[in-house]
């Protein structure tokens, strides 16, 4: 059995070549006598599995060419301005004017969305509406872009979690491992994609914690693997996977 589908993903993980199995609808079980409907658990009524930080992956969007500095210097960095920047002037003020707890403000930290159709990135692809978006991000397209998924251990207690734009006035956050995990955990109930969640990682992550780049076709794949093999070292694994850039 093949190790990873055609789109480079592991067994499994693709939505496409692994399609979800629709599931039965459960059969409606009658309370037992004398009990209150109110406080009866009706049996086949769906169960949230167990959330655990050990088994996500976070997203960091960037377009194609800020992918080979970020390759050069072999970090993802929060001060450095990138070769294309998709941030508005005024987006960028307000997350350097947005405290944390810690004493840092939201721009000290390299974003990330908490799932690969977030809404936020799900914004971007659509055309970057919004005061927060750049001329250069109006003028991108969906496949110009990257992402790179990195599992949540590599970034040990150095996470905050915030329930929306971390930029906004009424954001909550909720700094490392045992905080995060508790406000993802109440987030999912609601929102179990977590599409309106931001991950922050203080200052950099280093590009070799990146465990997989998902590209929109074959050819912007050779252009990303073709960067990695200039750039030498550290080679994560490149798929492409359309359903996360095709604009809705």
């Amino acid at each position: 059995m093949a190790d990873e589908c055609i789109h480079g993903f592991e067994a499994g993980m693709c939505d496409v070549c692994y399609p979800a199995a629709v599931p039965e609808k459960p059969k409606p079980v009658r309370a037992p006598a004398g009990t209150r409907a109110a406080s009866a658990r009706v049996a086949g009524a769906p169960r949230i599995a167990p959330f655990s930080l050990a088994t996500q992956r976070f997203f960091h969007v960037t377009h194609l060419r800020n992918l080979e500095a970020i390759m050069h210097t072999g970090e993802i960095r929060a001060d450095v301005e990138p070769v294309v920047d998709v941030s508005s002037a005024v987006a960028r003020e307000l997350r350097a004017g947005a405290d944390l707890a810690d004493g840092t403000t939201v721009a000290q930290h390299v974003a990330f969305y908490a799932s690969p159709t977030a809404e936020r990135w799900t914004e971007l692809r659509d055309g970057a509406t919004g005061p927060h978006w750049s001329d250069e991000a109006r003028a991108a397209k969906p496949a110009d872009f990257v992402m790179l998924a990195v599992p949540a251990v590599q970034f040990g207690a150095d996470i905050t979690a915030a329930d929306a734009d971390a930029a906004a006035p009424a954001t909550r956050f909720a700094i490392g491992t045992a905080e995060a995990t508790q406000l993802l955990r109440r987030l999912r109930v609601d929102d179990p994609e977590f599409l309106n969640t931001e991950i922050l990682i203080p200052h950099a992550v280093p590009f070799d914690s990146v465990a997989l780049i998902g590209v929109a076709n074959d050819r912007i794949r050779d252009q990303v693997r073709d960067m990695i093999a200039r750039a030498g070292g550290y080679a994560p694994k490149v798929a492409v996977y359309p359903p996360w850039f095709a604009a809705e």
